[in-house]
């Protein structure tokens, strides 16, 4: 928009007559707005810079692409390593004016007054000449620049791939690495010690140089005068990612309190911030298989809450510890109604108050209650815990909406039901040989009711004298065998049909004849803490897919080909 300054005031005159209409030129303009000063002499040291005109012409031909369109601009064109400034090509429709003034002289000897202060001097002219239809705009800022040792061996061999210098390519040479981290700068004068004296040209703050900050520095920086680095750094191809400015607007935390901590060694006194408002985290206590003990009494930062979850649903759940001392998630929360079972999860604190976890051995992820040790006696291998990996039947997630109109259907279940907080009996954590109830094989061995492995959990004569950290109560062979039936009876679930009465004998037969091998590598595995008992013996896919296929094709064998 052209601005002019405003004449003398006069009496305002009417007319009727419209504005002069114009023609607007159809000549199409292009411009850049530089980042910097360019007078008439540089304007092609400036085009050099935007990468020439090759470059412009690409970005502003019609129907570039986003890469045509990004122009670079250069400082230093010659430097193989600068960081460019990026800029970019956007749409404008502005109209292009072309003032110009006519001078008209002075009359020499004419009286100066207060009516010739606003007259100008010459005649101003606008047109119209074309319009702009694209622009280079550089918005971006500038990314750090780092220059490297021009003569360093990589300097030159990246200014000979920029130059396309055969010879000096195939000529390079890796170069020893040397530890000399510091040189000597060459004087550039025949006297040494004057040379040495003076100090590096640098542009660095002083007190990145340690100077006069303290004697002990001042005479570090005296020692190190006279030498630069020699770690041979090279920059990345960029530096900050960010390239828009933002308003970081930092503000203090209003809940934070400046707080005094004394040494008691120095007596030295030292201010901090503290939170007040920091979250504080509830949940179980949770102890290792090799701890000596287990917890009788919730943390004390749960214990000071106590009174204020619902008294009701912790009476609930010790009745339900009271009838059984450790129970899996997914077993505890079948045991009471849908709400309930919402409100321990989001409770964060009740399961703290009558439970401890362990978070390895055979007991692995189960809530076990408070004061209960099931090391200490054999009774505890019946809440064992096994657990596959479905590797081969991956889980098919349902999305946000069908999980909320699922939410919505049982919520309106609830609210119709007559008695809202009265408790459906669920079983998925049972596993009965026959019926699939999720995808997932996670058990304890007190909620397997299969009738062949029911027997082969509750045989007192596969129980060892000691509790063992990878196998329990349990000896070796007998947890094998009892995986090995529990894997085949699930999988086979999985794939639409129950596993036959040959199908679990033959699984028993390999798992004796494998037995030695099976104890001997247990035996000289090495436990890890926190990966004990997770998808233990679990086969790996391509086994299991060849076990699938020969007990395929022994069912076939059996079968009579009808015709």
């Amino acid at each position: 928009m052209l601005t002019m300054e405003a004449g003398p005031s006069r009496s305002p005159v009417t007319t009727n007559d419209q504005a002069q209409s114009y023609p607007l030129p159809q000549a199409h303009f292009y411009s850049v707005e530089y980042p910097g000063y360019v007078r008439l002499a540089s304007v092609p040291q400036a085009i050099r810079n935007l990468g020439g005109p090759s470059s412009l012409e690409s970005a502003f031909k019609r129907g570039a692409s986003k890469s045509e369109t990004l122009v670079e601009l250069k400082f230093r064109i010659d430097d193989s390593f600068v960081h460019p400034i990026p800029g970019e090509v956007v749409a404008n429709n502005s109209v292009i004016l072309k003032v110009t003034r006519k001078k008209r002289k002075k009359t020499v000897g004419l009286e100066w007054n207060e009516s010739r202060q606003y007259e100008h001097i010459g005649d101003f002219k606008a047109e119209a000449v074309g319009v702009l239809h694209k622009t280079v705009r550089f918005r971006s800022m500038v990314d750090f620049q780092y220059q490297p040792d021009p003569d360093d061996p990589i300097s030159r061999l990246r200014s000979a791939m920029h130059d396309m210098d055969a010879q000096a390519i195939t000529s390079y040479r890796i170069p020893p690495e040397k530890e000399e981290y510091r040189i000597m700068v060459q004087p550039l004068s025949s006297n040494t010690e004057s040379a040495l004296a003076a100090p590096i040209a640098m542009n660095l703050d002083p007190q990145l140089m340690n100077q006069g900050v303290n004697p002990v520095n001042s005479a570090v920086s005296s020692a190190n005068r006279g030498f630069r680095s020699n770690l041979r750094l090279f920059p990345p191809p960029i530096f900050s990612r960010q390239s828009i400015a933002q308003s970081y607007n930092f503000k203090g935390n209003p809940a934070s309190i400046v707080s005094t901590v004394v040494n008691e060694e120095t007596g030295e006194e030292k201010k901090r911030l503290i939170n007040r408002m920091r979250w504080k985290g509830y949940g179980p206590a949770t102890i290792a298989f090799s701890d000596a003990n287990a917890p009788d009494k919730p943390p004390a930062n749960v214990e000071a809450v106590r009174d204020q979850v619902d008294q009701k649903i912790l009476k609930k759940l010790d009745e339900l510890f009271a009838q059984r001392p450790i129970w899996t998630r997914a077993s505890l929360f079948n045991q009471v109604s849908a709400t309930t079972a919402k409100e321990i999860h989001n409770s964060k604190v009740i399961l703290p108050l009558v439970c401890f976890v362990f978070h390895d051995g055979p007991w692995r992820d189960t809530l076990v209650r408070l004061g209960y040790d099931p090391r200490k006696g054999p009774e505890g291998r019946l809440y064992q815990r096994l657990y596959f990996r479905n590797a081969n039947h991956p889980i098919n997630r349902p999305s946000v909406a069908t999980r909320r109109q699922e939410r919505a259907t049982a919520a309106a279940a609830v609210n119709l039901s007559t008695d809202p907080d009265k408790e459906e009996v669920k079983t998925s954590h049972v596993f009965d040989g026959v019926n699939l109830t999720k995808e997932t094989a996670a058990f304890q061995l007190c909620d397997i009711t299969d009738p062949m492995l029911k027997e082969m959990i509750e045989d007192p004569d596969d129980v060892r004298e000691a509790c063992d950290e990878r196998d329990g109560w349990y000896s070796t062979h007998a947890l094998e065998r009892i995986k090995a039936v529990l894997r085949l009876k699930f999988f086979s679930l999985l794939d639409g049909r129950p596993a036959t009465e040959e199908e679990c004998q033959a699984v028993l037969e390999q798992a004796e004849s494998e037995s030695s091998k099976t104890v001997a590598s247990s035996r000289n595995a090495k436990l890890r803490l926190g990966k004990h008992n997770m998808a233990k013996g679990a086969m790996r896919p391509e086994e299991a897919a060849a076990f699938r296929l020969r007990a395929a094709l022994d069912r076939e064998k059996k079968v009579p080909t009808q015709r």
